[in-house]
């Protein structure tokens, strides 16, 4: 699928940890993908949409190895990068993740980022993870799956 046409019609974007992970470390198979999903995003303005699921997940790595100019780059794009808001674990999340684990059975993790997405207005969530397309509340858009 063309990166241009699945973006159409999408204002707000869910950031998964993959693609976080393989954009910071310009993963070499990932990286023309993520950084064109990035770019053509910009250009439309789309919003991205990040959560604390997701910094925990991309700075587990940095903190084990001792990589503080890492964990600064991830820190920076989840929280305050240019076009993404940081989306907070609230009560109503936590509440619609628990309808999305009865529902998919999948892992607390995912059901909390799924339910991020859906309460914060995405219409699309960036993920690597081929499980999450039972989601039939938004798309999702896995990256292997995705064409520049």
């Amino acid at each position: 699928m063309k990166i241009e046409q699945v973006l159409q019609g999408v204002s707000r974007l869910f950031l998964d940890t993959a693609p976080v992970i393989y954009y910071i470390e310009r993963n070499p198979q990932y990286w023309a993908v993520v950084s064109h999903v990035f770019r053509v995003a910009d250009a439309a303005g789309i919003t991205f949409i990040t959560s604390p699921i997701t910094l925990a997940e991309c700075l587990v790595m940095p903190y084990r190895r001792g990589l503080s100019r890492l964990q600064q780059d991830f820190t920076e794009l989840i929280t305050s990068g240019e076009q993404t808001v940081f989306v907070p674990i609230s009560a109503a999340v936590g509440q619609q993740a628990a309808e999305l684990r009865t529902e998919y059975s999948f892992t607390l993790p995912d059901a909390l980022q799924i339910a991020v997405a859906l309460t914060a207005g995405c219409e699309a969530f960036l993920t690597n993870d081929h499980q999450l397309t039972r989601v039939t509340q938004l798309r999702a858009l896995v990256i292997d799956e995705l064409t520049v």
